[in-house]
């Protein structure tokens, strides 16, 4: 089901936390959820089913039940989630030693990414997502997305919300890293990689950096996931069967979320995205959206800014000493610059 973190965490109080709900059956085994690099989730099977239980690892119990309130109202939409289960007293977030879990149906279904996709299912996907970012409009509170746009203000006082990087920045993180990269022992393929496009990074920004864009527009924000990648969808056959994994529901620019899960559900292992169908998944998201073609024009302008200036992968491997996500790195890195090369083209598939 979702994504859960490799890393050790101490198990789940199953036995203390079952008795909060109304006939869940005892306990038979609980597995860490193998996938993903954030949360920590387990399968856990009774003697009455199977369910997904989530260890929510920030803690802010009023955001978790937002998450939760929005998924229940989703469902009622016919947007394919998977809602917690509510214990005797109805809540939805249980909170045991400091640590606030929650418990899900668990879904069975397979991720799968574009590759895997046709064309027709790329289309469904971008409907899809369209209808998560008009659904979300009509579910959440106008209150609360204007608490969530004030807190975000509050939150980046110093860097405005939903700007672009600074160059500047850029290139002395990329200093940095070189600086780490090249001081590896044994260095390995990954290092030597790791440098080679750390250095075509910043010749690109050299020859870029006045291509910086300008902050968003406020009206092309609202509710987005937040985290919306092939990882986060389960497939039931060709059918999405659940949305999972709501951690980053947030308002943010609408079409940049479309625009960067396009940019990981098509890329290619080369770096380069399918863009036949890239056209097909964003035609549907506009239609769906009711999102305009400058709209996704600019959010194509914003998402390619943001790919060539990130290094997160990077920032894991050699600052954080995390490589989890290594595996990422070589189509990543490639999109970046296959983008930059291909930008024309890449515009008209979202946009054209």
């Amino acid at each position: 089901m979702p994504r859960s973190s490799a890393l050790a965490a101490p198990p789940p109080p199953v036995g203390d936390l079952l008795r909060r709900y109304r006939d869940p059956g005892d306990p038979l085994s609980c597995e860490p959820v193998a996938q993903g690099l954030l949360n920590h989730g387990y399968r856990l099977v009774t003697t009455r089913g199977d369910y997904f239980l989530k260890h929510h690892l920030d803690g802010d119990r009023d955001t978790i039940r937002r998450q939760h309130r929005a998924t229940r109202h989703l469902q009622a939409f016919g947007v394919p989630v998977a809602p917690p289960v509510e214990d005797t007293q109805g809540g939805t977030v249980t909170v045991i030693a400091g640590r606030c879990y929650a418990l899900h149906p668990w879904i069975e279904g397979r991720h799968r990414n574009g590759a895997q996709l046709t064309t027709v299912e790329s289309r469904r996907l971008g409907s899809l997502l369209g209808l998560v970012h008009t659904c979300l409009d009509r579910v959440m509170p106008d209150g609360v997305m204007e608490e969530a746009s004030r807190r975000t203000h509050d939150d980046h006082a110093h860097d405005r919300p939903h700007d672009c990087a600074d160059p500047a920045d850029t290139f002395a993180l990329i200093d940095e890293l070189l600086t780490l990269a090249r001081g590896r022992r044994p260095r390995d393929t990954f290092d030597v990689l790791a440098e080679h496009r750390l250095l075509e990074r910043r010749t690109l920004l050299e020859r870029h950096a006045h291509r910086r864009p300008p902050p968003v527009a406020a009206t092309a924000t609202g509710w987005v996931h937040g985290d919306f990648h092939p990882l986060n969808l389960l497939y039931r056959g060709a059918e999405p069967a659940a949305i999972v994994d709501w951690d980053r529901l947030a308002v943010q620019p609408r079409a940049e979320e479309a625009v960067r899960a396009a940019a990981i559900f098509f890329v290619r292992p080369d770096g380069e995205l399918e863009l036949a169908k890239v056209r097909a998944y964003a035609a549907a998201y506009r239609r769906a959206a009711g999102a305009g073609t400058e709209e996704l024009a600019a959010a194509v302008h914003r998402v390619w800014w943001e790919r060539l200036n990130d290094f997160w992968i990077l920032r894991w491997r050699y600052q954080r000493h995390d490589r989890r996500a290594d595996p990422q790195f070589p189509a990543a890195s490639a999109l970046a610059v296959w983008w930059t090369k291909e930008y024309e083209a890449v515009c008209e598939a979202f946009s054209g």
